[in-house]
């Protein structure tokens, strides 16, 4: 049954800000995301609930070439340890690793992401340590200069709300990608960018 695909936690933050008390409902999913080593979903294959951080571990070689996703959204990775290129992967099929913007079948590790929700909200910041001009954007947006933004480069992001977001090194987005989730990163290392361009921005809303 459905249960066998994920699990739902649900809980309630309340904090106290200028605007008197809030209130934020979040909740968490342990989806099913099953890799293949052939397109089209042929050849070995590993199915995965929760966090995986290395597929060798669980008798898998590194070579992806079709996925399904049954439940959940899940931020991939071409290399063991939750490191190296990223790669979201929402609700559906993906016969080949085009589909999911690789240029190889290289994949090592994986983790469902944990947010989901209505509330979407995100500053970029043009400087590290959340300094400098600051966009706050709370839908997708193809091309951040056409919010005012004078630049190509996020230095520092604070996600709030209840959702997870991807950002794109190009506009429309394409480009490599990196998946944040609420809290404050004060700089790219901490999404795991090894420079500042960023042109576009989405929501994640494909759960299931």
């Amino acid at each position: 049954g459905v249960s066998n695909f994920f699990s739902v936690t649900l809980c309630v933050w309340l904090w106290a800000s200028s605007d008197g008390i809030q209130w934020v409902k979040m909740s968490q999913y342990s989806g099913k995301i099953t890799f293949y080593e052939g397109k089209c979903f042929t050849g070995r294959k590993l199915e995965v609930r929760g966090d995986c951080d290395n597929f060798q571990d669980r008798g898998f070689m590194n070579r992806v070439n079709s996925i399904r996703v049954e439940s959940g959204a899940w931020i991939c990775y071409d290399h063991p340890d939750f490191k190296g290129q990223q790669y979201i992967l929402e609700h559906g099929e993906y016969p080949e690793f085009q589909r999911w913007n690789s240029h190889n079948d290289h994949m090592g590790s994986c983790k469902p992401i944990r947010m989901h929700g209505e509330h979407y909200r995100i500053e970029l910041f043009e400087s590290c340590n959340f300094s400098g001009q600051c966009v706050e954007i709370c839908d997708d947006c193809p091309f951040l200069q056409s919010r005012g933004f004078s630049k190509n480069c996020i230095n520092s992001v604070r996600v709030y709300g209840d959702g997870a977001w991807v950002m794109y090194e190009e506009p429309n987005f394409r480009g490599r990608m990196y998946i944040v989730e609420r809290g404050n990163y004060c700089s790219p290392n901490e999404w795991q960018a090894q420079n500042p361009n960023i042109q576009s921005i989405r929501r994640v809303v494909n759960y299931f």
